[in-house]
């Protein structure tokens, strides 16, 4: 059954508002899975906290046009769709790289991604799957900037005798 104007202009509201509020979107081909293959993808999703969902490749660009930014999408929106959306950039790579090792299926197959403003092709899943999250990217550079100071710490706390050691040798030479 087609869907109303309303029903249409109320999907591409929901579909941009989705969009709105996320930093990475997968486009991909989920053609030849079973109806049990889509719902195990659908929960992996889900628990990855990535929202997975078929959309008319028509509403979606609809959707995309209203927010902006996404034309290196467009030409990727033929065929069979099904968008991933995520707060988390690697998050969507790295379940469709597993249910297809875990399934040892072809789809769901990479079309495209849109992360922070840039577009990948369908050969990069490998490289959107080592994506670090922005929590591990915020844990790096904490520990980078407190590597120094434990290191000094470390040399002014442990090794005290040997400080007072060389300060009483020295003053031993001198006096």
């Amino acid at each position: 059954m087609p869907l109303t104007r309303e029903q249409k202009a109320a999907e591409v509201a929901s579909v941009a508002d989705r969009l709105s509020d996320c930093t990475a979107v997968y486009l991909t081909n989920y053609e030849g899975l079973d109806v049990e293959q889509v719902n195990d993808l659908r929960r992996r999703f889900r628990a990855s906290g990535v929202e997975y969902k078929v959309v008319k490749n028509t509403l979606l660009k609809r959707a995309m046009e209203g927010i902006g930014g996404y034309d290196g999408l467009y030409e990727y929106l033929k065929g069979p769709t099904a968008v991933a959306i995520s707060t988390e950039p690697a998050a969507a790579a790295r379940v469709i790289k597993a249910f297809v090792s875990d399934t040892r299926l072809e789809r769901p197959s990479l079309k495209a991604a849109y992360v922070d403003g840039a577009v990948f092709g369908s050969d990069q899943i490998d490289v959107l799957a080592l994506l670090k999250s922005k929590e591990e990217l915020v844990g790096d550079v904490i520990g980078l900037l407190l590597s120094p100071i434990q290191t000094i710490m470390g040399a002014l706390t442990a090794p005290g005798s040997n400080v007072a050691a060389i300060l009483e040798t020295l003053q031993e030479r001198s006096g």
